[in-house]
């Protein structure tokens, strides 16, 4: 995994919309993973939530899709640090959104009804809260990348 760039995007430019949201559906994760829908906040609630920040810190990561789960993992662990990091400096709502399901455990013990073990760490993905990460950059498919989000004040 590898950090492409930062860019820092006013929060009234980020679309919210259910469009996200109903993609997940078609996701194998959808419903198993807590940063998943349904587990995760409604899009119109996000919406509101979005709004009550003035930026936000989008992330390009480069991935390895050979080894795409390891790969996703340090790039949410690079998400986590960085919101601790913006926490210190006193922005004290900071928040990461993760780049799809959250996985964090190899094992997830979510997806067989059991508690997470992570439940500090788990973020919502960036498409679980209905964020249209398109209309913030044009996405070349052809590319082996993830995005993901701070929201920052």
């Amino acid at each position: 995994m590898r950090v492409l760039w930062e860019k820092e995007v006013p929060t009234e430019i980020i679309r919210v919309s259910p469009r996200p949201v109903w993609k997940c559906r078609a996701c194998p994760m959808y419903g198993k993973r807590p940063s998943c829908p349904p587990h995760a906040p409604d899009w119109r609630e996000a919406r509101e939530w979005v709004r009550a920040f003035k930026r936000a810190v989008l992330i390009k990561f480069e991935i390895d899709m050979e080894n795409f789960e390891e790969e996703k993992r340090r790039a949410i662990m690079y998400l986590l640090e960085r919101e601790r990091e913006y926490f210190r400096e006193g922005k004290m709502y900071a928040m990461a959104l993760f780049p799809g399901s959250c996985n964090l455990c190899p094992d997830c013990p979510f997806e067989r009804g059991e508690p997470c073990r992570m439940p500090t760490k788990v973020r919502p993905s960036l498409d679980a809260v209905g964020i249209e990460i398109g209309s913030l950059i044009d996405i070349d498919f052809s590319e082996s990348v993830l995005y993901g989000m701070i929201l920052v004040e």
